[in-house]
């Protein structure tokens, strides 16, 4: 028998949803992972971290069998186990709870983007918990703020088509780290730029992107949504307006108008850290392109005012009709085109209106459940797709809360990573490459199967065979907890939505991805026709005004700033970032050798003022502190970032950290002003020499 090569995608938490082509040799090992060089995205390449995904699958630390807790809490002392015995032991335990005092709600799942996949991300799972009555968990961590921010102005999570990005004349990259976060956009800058495109960088660090662009600006972290208004106030004073697409597609330009009068230059100098001549040549550039692409990401809305950030950026395209062009407009996430049958695929209809626990309230939520979360406490945790001992907000409240030995804790994981080594029970998952998936993407506007291509490592089973077999242990009788895998596929992409004309399993089954029934490029928003309230883009939003909030974009400052709380400030006077490390995609590839050698260890980047201020020298051991907790890195001294800020990549397992703690050992569970999603970069903090 000769190899064979299957079609795949990218599971990761990544807009680029790469397809995949996988070889297999005649024993059944996948020898091969490269780019499908036909798909118009992914282009042939992978990332550096999924060409090592060969490395992650057949990783010697790859859990096959299920593991038993034998020791203390957080020891990770395990015996292995049979699946019967694990599913038998879960099942008891879980129906004790349901039944108890306290009632199913003191059941809590929590899951993230460990899979983007929608079946082992969200199918079977949901089914599950719906119909045993469990809590909700509100799934705000990454995205939630900027996804608000969207539909309360544009109306739903839909962006210009990086397909379109050639044609642009003007490419800003505000708050993105491209070449990390979304590699395949490059070479669509790339072509633009043949063309004569002006590519600007808007980052508080010079990262290997801002590097690659024609200018770099350096604004204070938090501070977008003011440099966005400050920009409108050029396009209003030069009249860079399209006016015809104002009054046709906008409502509220006035009370923008009048909003943007207040941001002058010199106010919004003052308040970025941007010269006003910078601000002025910005909004110079802007209200002249034929076609701006403004490409933002979710690093800024991880601030106080994330959602109003993204919120009035966004307005930006619609003063200047960039949307009627292909190139042109703004793109956070296309997510909101892809109408799967989401209430088909996850039935919320089975179970009871529980509670629902935002999960950037983690902390809260495990040790003080009446700050905020109300209702009973939570006596079962169902990790799967999350490492939350290492991501979550306020990381001390979190370990807090594993570590109470009335709480049952069920990890289904492929290694033993921070999180597991607080469970009671560890059930071994499948990857990406021994499994069947469909895919949305929030970078572009193509749909992806995923057939597995090796059989599971071990005793490793698909986490919808998981729950399904924990369904059957539980004796739950509703039918569609034993739907298999193609079946909820084919669930899924029953929809009568215009864009999923043609999306079908079988044709994803022949190409492996396939297009939405839209335009190539797609101008989402070139005629109006936003999915608002009003059908316009709404610079006033009655929604927000409902909420009690500012219904016209504005400036919401940090938390912690040295403006907004000096006296904080005083002791804890640099804001700490810490965005992805270009070798990790949150936790994930941290135990992968080839990734963690290249990363070396953790490390933060500090401008040379802030290390002299502190007699730090370069390749230093320092603590990053503050009244929550601390961790150590090694400090580079550069340039390539603006004073008073620094810069830990992350998210290191605290395991493989050296000190045993992580940046999230100094965050916060306050939350954004949209979405309640967390707010990791608003975050002060000192830094001072170990030892």
């Amino acid at each position: 028998m000769s190899a064979t090569v299957v079609r795949g995608v990218c599971p990761h938490d990544c807009p680029d949803t790469c397809a995949t082509l996988v070889t297999v040799d005649q024993n059944g090992r996948a020898t091969r992972i490269q780019g499908d060089p036909a798909h118009p995205v992914t282009n042939g390449f992978l990332c550096a971290k999924v060409n090592r995904y060969l490395e992650r699958t057949y990783h010697p630390d790859r859990l096959t069998t299920p593991l038993r807790r034998v020791g203390a809490k957080g020891a990770g002392l395990f015996e292995p186990c049979t699946w019967d015995d694990a599913l038998s032991e879960i099942a008891a335990r879980l129906d004790a709870i349901r039944n108890g005092p306290h009632g199913p709600e003191a059941i809590l799942p929590y899951s993230y983007a460990g899979t983007m996949g929608q079946l082992q991300g969200s199918s079977m799972d949901r089914r599950f918990f719906h119909a045993i009555g469990a809590s909700k968990l509100n799934r705000t961590i990454c995205a939630e703020a900027g996804r608000v921010g969207m539909m309360m102005t544009v109306g739903a999570s839909i962006g210009a088509d990086l397909e379109g990005v050639p044609q642009s004349d003007l490419i800003i990259l505000w708050g993105t780290n491209t070449l990390t976060a979304n590699p395949h956009l490059w070479p669509f800058i790339l072509d633009a730029r043949k063309q004569g495109a002006r590519v600007i960088c808007i980052d508080p660090i010079r990262t290997r992107t801002a590097e690659q662009c024609d200018e770099w600006i350096a604004l204070k972290p938090g501070t977008d949504a003011a440099l966005a208004l400050g920009i409108m106030h050029e396009l209003f004073a030069h009249d860079w307006l399209d006016h015809d697409y104002i009054a046709q597609h906008t409502v509220g330009v006035d009370q923008l108008r009048a909003r943007a009068t207040e941001w002058t230059l010199e106010r919004t100098a003052a308040v970025t850290g941007v010269s006003a001549e910078r601000i002025a040549a910005l909004a110079a550039a802007y209200g002249a392109a034929k076609a701006a692409f403004l490409r933002i990401n979710y690093g800024l809305q991880r601030h106080a005012g994330g959602g109003m950030a993204v919120r009035t950026i966004a307005c930006l395209p619609a003063l200047t009709g960039h949307w009627r062009r292909a190139g042109g407009g703004v793109s956070l996430s296309t997510s909101g085109a892809f109408a799967f049958n989401t209430h088909a695929l996850q039935r919320p209809d089975l179970g009871p209106s529980t509670r629902t626990i935002n999960m950037s309230l983690l902390g809260d939520a495990l040790t003080t459940p009446d700050a905020g979360v109300g209702g009973p406490p939570v006596m079962a945790l169902v990790v799967y797709n999350s490492n939350p001992a290492a991501v979550a907000p306020d990381r001390s409240a979190v370990m807090r809360g594993f570590g109470r030995e009335d709480l049952f804790t069920v990890v289904l994981e492929h290694f033993r990573t921070d999180t597991a080594d607080w469970a009671d029970f560890v059930l071994p998952a499948t990857t990406q490459l021994e499994h069947w998936d469909v895919h949305t993407a929030y970078g572009h506007f193509y749909a992806s199967l995923n057939r597995p291509a090796i059989a599971p490592i071990g005793e490793s089973l698909p986490n919808t065979e998981i729950f399904r077999r924990l369904a059957t242990a539980m004796r739950l009788d509703e039918p569609s907890l034993r739907d298999d895998d193609i079946t909820m596929i084919r669930q899924a992409l029953e929809s009568n939505h215009a864009h999923m004309d043609g999306v079908t399993f079988e044709q994803l089954a022949d190409r492996g991805w396939v297009r939405l029934n839209v335009p190539r490029p797609y101008l989402p928003f070139a005629a109006g026709g936003f999915p608002t309230p009003s059908g316009k883009c709404e610079f006033v939003s009655p929604r927000l005004g409902s909420m009690g909030l500012d219904p016209v974009p504005t400036f919401i400052p940090p938390y912690e700033s040295i403006e907004s709380n000096p006296l904080l400030a005083a002791r804890f006077p640099l804001q700490l970032i810490s965005s992805p490390a270009h070798q990790f995609l949150n936790t994930t590839f941290v135990n992968v050798p080839t990734l963690r050698r290249a990363a070396r260890e953790p490390e933060c980047i500090m401008h040379p003022e802030d290390a002299g201020l502190r007699a730090i020298t370069d390749q230093q051991v320092v603590q990053i502190e503050n009244d929550r907790g601390a961790f150590h890195a090694r400090v580079r001294i550069s340039d390539g970032i603006r004073p008073g800020v620094i810069w830990a990549p992350s998210i290191w397992w605290t395991k493989l950290a050296g000190d045993g703690r992580n940046a999230n050992d100094t965050t916060s569970q306050r939350l954004t002003d949209l979405g309640e999603g967390p707010v990791f970069y608003d975050n002060l903090v000192e830094v001072v020499p170990v030892g």
